[in-house]
């Protein structure tokens, strides 16, 4: 039998049942081979003071993607939005995208309400930029507060003295089957997600053909095509993340329809396009929205640079 292909994961309990969502689709497809996860510690994860926007996108794939260059294991296992799309890193290579989850933001509180019914003065935690940043366009009244911690610590904090709420990605629910915790789900017509939100990204060695070809056969094609054309738009308005921006695509009818948004931060100013690419070229597709972005006025804002 052929020795194990070791796939590294962060530690945290969202990433560790990622990385075994993989796991799981690879041995059944390969019954005869043996998956090791491999659980690794972060820079993002240790600095649990920082803000996030002051690590930066990548923060939480940068030492998993030196112990992959430096062969100690054979593939990652990352959420999509924490991989920068530009520059990429030398001699990786994205070799699948897993199946998508709930691609939606989900709002919990300690009342179960929408976020229209909350109370004035409530305080709803979030670290992103991008979610900050909608939240504050949707009403008044209501405070939004930088928060840390993984999903379990963030739902912990959801009903205690600092918070009374917090807004995070469905999918993680979906994953950890906290479903119960979700007050609302959030429209992406009104909280357009990150790009590659509820997606999964399993990174190889970009010369391992071997291990390439055997990751290569659980990618699903509709979501491939979805986040490339997400992180295609990232990658046009310069790939950074120091404005709210949100990107969402789907199949349709043979091509690839684009969601995105840009805003300022205290959510004085939203701009949102759609744009369909009837050649379904994905990336095409991302650099055709944000285009339109930038025509409608996205590069007009105060906080312009591209971002998450």
């Amino acid at each position: 039998m052929k020795r194990p292909l070791r796939i590294g994961s962060r530690r945290s309990p969202l990433a560790l049942a990622q990385t075994g969502e993989v796991a799981s689709r690879l041995r059944a497809r390969f019954p005869e081979r043996r998956f090791e996860v491999v659980p690794m510690s972060t820079g993002g994860d240790r600095d649990k003071d920082a803000p996030l926007l002051s690590l930066g996108r990548g923060a939480f794939a940068r030492e998993i993607e030196s112990a992959l260059i430096r062969g100690e294991i054979d593939a990652a296992v990352h959420s999509v939005k924490d991989l920068p799309v530009l520059p990429p890193t030398d001699g990786l290579t994205i070799a699948a995208f897993g199946r998508r989850e709930d691609a939606r933001d989900a709002l919990v509180n300690r009342w179960g309400m929408s976020f229209a019914e909350m109370p004035r003065g409530a305080r709803i935690g979030t670290g992103s930029p991008r979610r900050t940043a909608q939240l504050r366009a949707m009403r008044a009244g209501v405070e939004i507060v930088p928060i840390r911690g993984n999903v379990g610590t963030r739902l912990d904090k959801a009903n205690g003295d600092e918070y009374d709420g917090v807004v995070v990605a469905a999918a993680g629910l979906v994953r950890l089957g906290r479903l119960d915790a979700v007050s609302e789900y959030l429209s992406t017509d009104v909280c357009t997600p990150d790009a590659g939100q509820g997606a999964l990204a399993v990174q190889t060695r970009a010369d391992a053909d071997e291990v390439i070809e055997v990751v290569s056969q659980i990618d699903h094609a509709p979501t491939s095509a979805a986040v490339r054309a997400e992180r295609s738009l990232v990658a046009a308005l310069g790939g950074g993340c120091a404005s709210p921006v949100g990107a969402y695509a789907r199949l349709s009818d043979g091509g690839v329809d684009v969601s995105a948004m840009a805003a300022e931060l205290d959510g004085s100013r939203i701009v949102r396009i759609r744009e369909v690419c009837a050649s379904g070229d994905p990336e095409e597709a991302g650099r055709m929205a944000a285009e339109a972005l930038v025509r409608a006025g996205a590069s007009g804002l105060r906080s312009w640079g591209g971002g998450r």
